[in-house]
Formats: structure tokens, sequence, C-alpha cells
């Protein structure tokens, strides 16, 4: 284990996020608890942490064997196991309250001196700071999705946030393999003000037939060198999720974050991207 890491780490929620999160961790040396709302979500966390395990194994981006992994990391739907954890990092849906309700029923376990995070990828780090007892023990770690492949996590510091919190947290970042971004925080921090706002763009031109989908996507990959085009990633991140940031950046920064009714539309549809099968592009299981 690299020796900048707790050497036990929490994750609450262990959906697709909350999973790469946990696999990052795990592979890293930690031993892991991921928290669950239910059995019935706690065993399918379980088997997508060791799916991403299993998949960097085969791949021989880490040492050991599954196994190895498996025997660190436990799985459960007690808040009570993370009473000696270090870090605890919040990867539940971006609604407010839910965060709220989540970081306080973890914070009640953990001790004094231990950390805890949220993932949020624009809620104000200050605000549900607020909310807390320990204010000063707590941050954004904004991992990204696919968290095994991404190089990115954009580190939020709110006004509380002590100066050891701020110290460590690159220092967890670089121990898991990863690149940090520190950054203050505010509405939507610098990658998803950023990201969001080009997807919003991309999603405009599409809506007035400016070019098709996989046409803007094609010139900021090829014209730009982007990795990979605003519509394609919309549908990696899911439209929905886009959809719930964009109009929480709306509300707090003003219209040039307006929703287009398009990303309305194919919500309601049900056109969330990947992970139903469509949005802009159609997938397939292959």
């Amino acid at each position: 284990m690299a020796d900048n890491l707790p050497s036990i780490v929490g994750v609450l929620g262990g959906g697709r996020m909350g999973a790469g999160i946990a696999h990052a961790f795990l592979t890293s040396g930690s031993e892991v608890v991921v928290v669950e709302r239910d059995e019935e979500s706690a065993e399918a966390a379980r088997e997508r942490v060791l799916r991403d395990v299993s998949g960097s194994v085969e791949r021989g981006k880490v040492d050991g064997t599954v196994a190895d992994y498996e025997a660190n990391l436990t799985v459960t739907t007690e808040h009570s196991a993370f009473a000696g954890a270090g870090l605890v990092i919040e990867a539940v849906p971006e609604d407010f309250d839910l965060k709220v309700s989540s970081l306080q029923a973890v914070e009640q376990h953990l001790a004094e001196d231990a950390y805890l995070a949220t993932n949020t990828s624009s809620m104000s780090v200050d605000d549900l700071a607020e909310k807390l007892q320990r204010p000063q023990n707590f941050c954004g770690l904004h991992f990204f999705n696919p968290v095994p492949a991404s190089k990115l996590v954009e580190v939020v510091i709110g006004k509380q946030t002590s100066q050891e919190l701020k110290n460590r947290t690159s220092a967890w970042v670089e121990g898991i393999g990863k690149t940090a971004v520190t950054v203050n925080d505010a509405p939507g921090f610098a990658s998803s003000r950023l990201g969001v706002a080009l997807g919003l763009e991309a999603i405009r031109m599409v809506e007035e037939g400016v070019a098709s989908a996989q046409d803007i996507d094609n010139a900021m990959v090829l014209g730009y060198k982007y990795p990979i085009g605003p519509l394609a990633l919309t549908d990696i991140v899911g439209l929905d999720v886009r959809l719930g940031i964009a109009e929480y950046l709306e509300e707090k920064l003003g219209p040039r974050f307006a929703p287009p009714q398009l990303m309305r539309d194919m919500v309601a549809r049900g056109e969330l991207g990947r992970k139903t099968g469509k949005g802009f592009y159609t997938y397939t299981d292959e």
C-alpha cells in the first residue's frame, strides 16, 4: 500500500461511481468498506467492484489476485462499518437533501480525526459543509467516469476545509495513481462548469440542425484533439446526470446554462445514453 493512503477507506454508495472509487483504493492497497442502502444493492455493488478488479488483474494493471483484493473488501448495509475508516467518500446521486442526510449519517460513526469527502460533480462543498459537525474535515473529491480508466480527480476545497486536509488530498490522489487538480468551491468547480458548457452548446447545435451528432463530435476530436466528442461524452456521463448539473448551474450562474429542450425531451423519453442503450448514439451489448 502507498504510504500516503489511509489504511481503511469507506465509500458510501456502490453504484458505477462508488464501485470505481472503491476499485481505485482497493487496488492501491487500502482496505475498503462499501455501504449500500439494502442487501440487494450491496450484493450488486460487490459484483461491480470485483468485476472492475478482475478486469485490472486480467490486463496486468495490478499485482495480486482477485481473491487477494476480495479479502480486503467489505460490503454492508451498516454505517457503523465506517468506524475505523480514515477517509469516507460519499458517492450517492446528485440530490442535495440526499447528500446531506447521507453525509450526516456517516459523520456520526467517524472518529474525530477522520476525513469525509463528497464525490459531487457540481454541488457546493460549502453548502454541504454547513450541515456537518466537523466541516474542517470535509472536502470534495470529484472522480470521473469510468474511474478505473480516468487519470483525474478534482479536489474541491471549501472555506472551512483545514490546511491539513488540503495537504493530504493530493497525496491520496497520487497514491491511487491519478493526478489532482485543486479548485476552490464554486458552482460546477472547473471541470463540470467547462464540460457542461461545451456539451450544452453541442446539444443546441443538434437541436438547431447545424450538424449531426457525429459530425459535431468529429469536429472536436479531429480539429481540437479532444479524446472524445462532447455528445459521446454526454452519453457516457448520462443525459439525466448532465441535465441535473445544468439545472443547478442555471440556478446558480444564470441562463447561459439553461438546458436545451432537446435534452429535456430525450431524458423524458428515457434516452439517457450508454446506460439505456440510446442517447445521441445507439449502443448494443456488443
